[in-house]
């Protein structure tokens, strides 16, 4: 391998790619399983959640294209992904008003289960991903908050299910998944300042470089 190459791929790089692309395929596969259970026992949250992963699994294929790139253009990347983290919240929306329409509680013991499968995902994605964070600004940071904030909403999400066995009310689905809702736009804000910092830092560098 010539030096030019290796300059294009330096060791934290090749590890962020490994990390980036295990998550994306982990959230891939992880989303065919919650998206069947979802329609099949008519969750809220669970299709709010699915949709999530999809959208994580996109995420994380836009970070691989944009870690090659320089600090302005993945800033401006990591504004194009701050609007990308609020795609699930417009089908949350829609499913959330039609189980206000309809609030038939979904089956309780799949709706546990699937946000425990979901929960270890996330667990695993935010670890693998935690320790590059901070590396490559806003793109890394977009990944590891997904993945972080994706676990705290499965943590609501097995909750749901429990107290749902109890009170057999559809009303606490509902709720979680307007909460999904609110976890994506606040990570979606964060990732946003952090692009916009990117790109400052970046242009005050060539600015005092000239």
């Amino acid at each position: 391998m010539s030096v030019e190459q290796t300059s294009l791929h330096p060791p934290k790089d090749s590890a962020l790619r490994g990390a980036v692309r295990f998550v994306a395929l982990a959230n891939f596969a992880y989303f065919g399983v919650e998206f069947t259970i979802a329609l099949l026992i008519g969750s809220v949250a669970l299709f709010a959640d699915s949709i999530d992963f999809l959208e994580d699994m996109l995420l994380n294929l836009l970070i691989l294209l944009g870690l090659s790139w320089s600090p302005v253009w993945r800033g401006r990347l990591g504004m194009v992904l701050a609007g990308v983290l609020l795609i699930p919240g417009l089908a949350t929306i829609r499913t959330a008003w039609e189980k206000f329409q309809n609030p038939i509680p979904p089956d309780p013991i799949l709706l546990a289960v699937a946000g425990v499968g979901a929960l270890i995902v996330n667990l695993t994605c935010a670890l693998v991903l935690a320790r590059h964070r901070q590396h490559h600004g806003s793109l890394a940071k977009a990944a590891f908050l997904s993945a972080r904030n994706d676990a705290l909403a499965n943590v609501a999400i097995v909750g749901a299910g429990l107290l749902t066995a109890v009170i057999l009310s559809g009303w606490l689905d509902l709720i979680v998944g307007l909460g999904i809702l609110a976890i994506n736009a606040d990570a979606a804000r964060q990732v946003w300042i952090a692009a916009q910092r990117e790109i400052r830092a970046e242009n005050q560098k060539s600015a005092a470089e000239t």
